[in-house]
C-alpha cells in the first residue's frame, strides 16, 4: 500500500503523521512545492518512529511527482490556508489552479488512485478535482463532513458534559460557515437523542457554534486549524485502505441525491476500499431540505466562479 499527501503544511504534515502512526501503509510521500520543505519535514516524522513504534517509511519530495507513482491513496491538501476575515470563496481564485495542476501530475503516475481532498474552498476544490482528472466519482472524495461532524460532537459534548466517543452526529451540506447543516434531530448520545439532554435553546447554540468552528479557530490562531483537519484526512484514508464499509458524511458528487446534481456536497455515504460506494438517504424533513437546498445554492455560487478562471 502506498499513499501520497499533497502539500507539507502543518495539515498534510499532521494527515501525515497520522497515517504513519496509524501504518496505514508501508511507503508514505509527502509533496511540496517548496524546497527541501517536505524532505524535511519527512526526515522529522521518520526520527519518531523508533518513539512510537511505525514502520511506515516516509518519503519526502520537492515536486517530483514521479516518486508519487503507483501511489493507492492521494491526499491534496495544497493552496493557502484561510486567513482571519477571508472567506471561502476568496480562495478559490488562488487554490483552483494549483489543485487542478496537482490532481493532473498525480493522476498521469497514479491512474487508479483515490483522491481524498482537503483544499479550501473544500466542495469545489472537490468538484473541480472530479471534473479536472475526469476518473469515476466514486474515487474523488472531500473529507469536510468528517471534520464538521467532529466538531459537532465536540460542541455537543462541552454542552452535555459527556464524552465525544458516546455521541453519534452528522453534518451535511456545504463545508462553509453558513453551508454546513448541524442535524441535531438526529444526534444522539449513547441511543438517546440529544434533545434529551439539552434544551432547544442550547441545541440552537450548539449548532450554531459548529457552523463557525473553523473560522473560529482561524481568528484564534490567525490561520486555519491543521490537527483536527489531518485528523479527519486520516480518518477517511484508513475507512478507505481498511475497506471498514464506515457510514461518515463526506463531499461526493451527487446527481439527484438529496434533490441536487452536478454539485459535489456532504451526505452521508459508505466508505470503502474503492472509494465511496453508495450514498445514504437519511430523509431529511422539509426544514433540513430546505436547509440543504439552500447550500446547494450558495455552493453552486462558488463553483460558477470557476468558469471564470483559466481552469
Amino acid at each position: 500500500m502506498k499513499i501520497t499527501v499533497v502539500g507539507a503544511g502543518a495539515v498534510g504534515a499532521t494527515c501525515a503523521d497520522n497515517i504513519a502512526r496509524r501504518e496505514l501503509c508501508e511507503e508514505l510521500v509527502l509533496l511540496d512545492i517548496k524546497e527541501g520543505f517536505a524532505e524535511g519535514k519527512a526526515m522529522d516524522m521518520m526520527q519518531t518512529a523508533a518513539l512510537l513504534k511505525f514502520d511506515t517509511r516516509i518519503i519526502g519530495t520537492t515536486n517530483d511527482y514521479t516518486k508519487t507513482g503507483g501511489s493507492d491513496v492521494v491526499v491534496i491538501t495544497s493552496g493557502i490556508p484561510r486567513k482571519p476575515g477571508m472567506t471561502r470563496e476568496e480562495l478559490i481564485g488562488i487554490n483552483a489552479g494549483i489543485v487542478k495542476t496537482v490532481t493532473e501530475n498525480i493522476l498521469k503516475h497514479s491512474p487508479q488512485a483515490i483522491l481524498v481532498i482537503i483544499s479550501n474552498p473544500m466542495d469545489t476544490m472537490t468538484y473541480l478535482a472530479l471534473k479536472s482528472g475526469k476518473i469515476s466519482k466514486n474515487r474523488v472524495i472531500g473529507m469536510g463532513g468528517i471534520l464538521d461532524s467532529s466538531r459537532f460532537k465536540y460542541y455537543l459534548s462541552q454542552a452535555i458534559k459527556c464524552s465525544p466517543h458516546d455521541l453519534q452526529a452528522v453534518v451535511v451540506g456545504g463545508h462553509g460557515d453558513t453551508t454546513m447543516i448541524p442535524l441535531s434531530r438526529l444526534a444522539t448520545y449513547q441511543g438517546t437523542p440529544v434533545n434529551k439532554w439539552l434544551d432547544a435553546e442550547s441545541l440552537k447554540k450548539v449548532a450554531a457554534d459548529t457552523m463557525v468552528g473553523g473560522a473560529t479557530l482561524t481568528g484564534l490562531l490567525g490561520t486555519s486549524a491543521w490537527y483536527a483537519p489531518g485528523a479527519a484526512g486520516a480518518d477517511l484514508v484508513e475507512a478507505i485502505v481498511r475497506d471498514e464499509k464506515r457510514l461518515v458524511p463526506c463531499c461526493v458528487y451527487l446527481e439527484g441525491e438529496y434533490g441536487q446534481k452536478d454539485i459535489c456536497m456532504g451526505v452521508p455515504v459508505l466508505i470503502g476500499s474503492k472509494g465511496w460506494e453508495k450514498i445514504v438517504d437519511f430523509s431529511l424533513n422539509d426544514a433540513e431540505q430546505a436547509q440543504f437546498n439552500k447550500s446547494a445554492e450558495a455552493v453552486r455560487n462558488m463553483n460558477n466562479v470557476l468558469s471564470g478562471l483559466p481552469v
